[in-house]
């Protein structure tokens, strides 16, 4: 069994905090759990945690930090040292520093990225409840998604980051991309729980901030997203298709700040003894948009 449980929140840097707040609440569709004098914290419908997206707001757009959830202090604990072990310098974040969190552990990956670990945070249920409940609740605003899915980060060192998730987190690798050749890595899709992917890397510039996934029911919900963001007047970057890559099926667009969104359905379920999926870099376009074979530009270099 692994210590870790999932993805628990991506804290995102934005610049205007108010704008940003009512994009995320009302296209979105995120709940509003609490705000203090920098932060707004929020949360979907379908998840049980007092918040999975923090805004932050900051002077560039990006991401401040993503972390993932763990059993327990124990857990913590060990992880903390493994992490230490593997060169990565740690520090804690105390209990309180953020609304409704405990204590965590920050660390800095390969990439530049910080991450962090922690177990405790107020537990504040979903919206539908737990004894009889219905399939959805009533009053659904916006894109609506069921939960924060994943997220996509670039780095230069990818072989040694997908090192640090598998060995020392006990990520699993479900894809990669590798130059034609094979002798280089050029992207790592990681999985921690039955997903097709928790967290992914491709190669790019350290520490930049690609996208944050969520996830909708089907097919028909990412069209209906695509429906929304038009009506909204937000930024489509690419229109509803699927990925070869996850077989999921997507729509990517991009927050008032210019960080990238994207709503994500469907992809398969992968196992503990899930084979690792190989792309070779000739085909990149084809596994990353499937239908149209190439890639759009910008989705390489609107990092934030």
């Amino acid at each position: 069994m692994n210590s870790i449980l999932r993805i628990g929140r991506i804290e995102l840097r934005v610049m205007d905090l108010e704008l940003s707040a009512e994009y995320y609440r009302n296209v979105i569709g995120l709940e509003e759990m609490a705000r203090d004098n920098e932060r707004v914290y929020l949360k979907a419908w379908d998840e049980y945690d007092h918040h999975s997206i923090i805004l932050k707001k900051a002077d560039a757009p990006g991401m401040d930090h993503m972390a993932f959830k763990v059993k327990g202090p124990y857990e913590l604990e060990v992880l903390e040292r493994k992490v230490e072990q593997f060169g990565c310098k740690t520090w804690r974040i105390s209990h309180g520093s953020r609304i409704a969190e405990g204590e965590a552990i920050r660390f800095e990956i390969p990439t530049g990225h910080e991450v962090e670990l922690y177990s405790d945070i107020e537990f504040v249920g979903t919206g539908t409840g737990f004894t009889n409940p219905d399939p959805w609740p009533d009053n659904l605003r916006g894109i609506a998604p069921h939960r924060l899915d994943h997220a996509l980060l670039t780095g230069n060192d990818i072989e040694t980051v997908t090192r640090f998730f598998t060995e020392v987190l006990g990520f699993r690798q479900t894809e990669k991309i590798i130059t034609v050749d094979g002798e280089q890595m050029l992207g790592s899709f990681l999985a921690i729980t039955n997903t097709a992917h928790d967290l992914a890397f491709v190669k790019g510039p350290d520490n930049k901030f690609h996208h944050a996934g969520f996830h909708v029911d089907n097919w028909y919900e990412v069209l209906k997203a695509a429906d929304i963001l038009s009506k909204n007047k937000i930024n489509i970057e690419v229109t509803p298709t699927r990925h070869g890559i996850t077989r999921g099926q997507t729509v990517y667009f991009f927050d008032p700040s210019g960080n990238r969104n994207e709503a994500f359905a469907s992809g398969y379920i992968t196992y503990a003894d899930f084979p690792t999926i190989t792309w070779t870099e000739d085909q990149i376009g084809t596994g990353i948009f499937y239908h149209r074979r190439e890639l759009v530009e910008s989705f390489s270099k609107a990092l934030t």
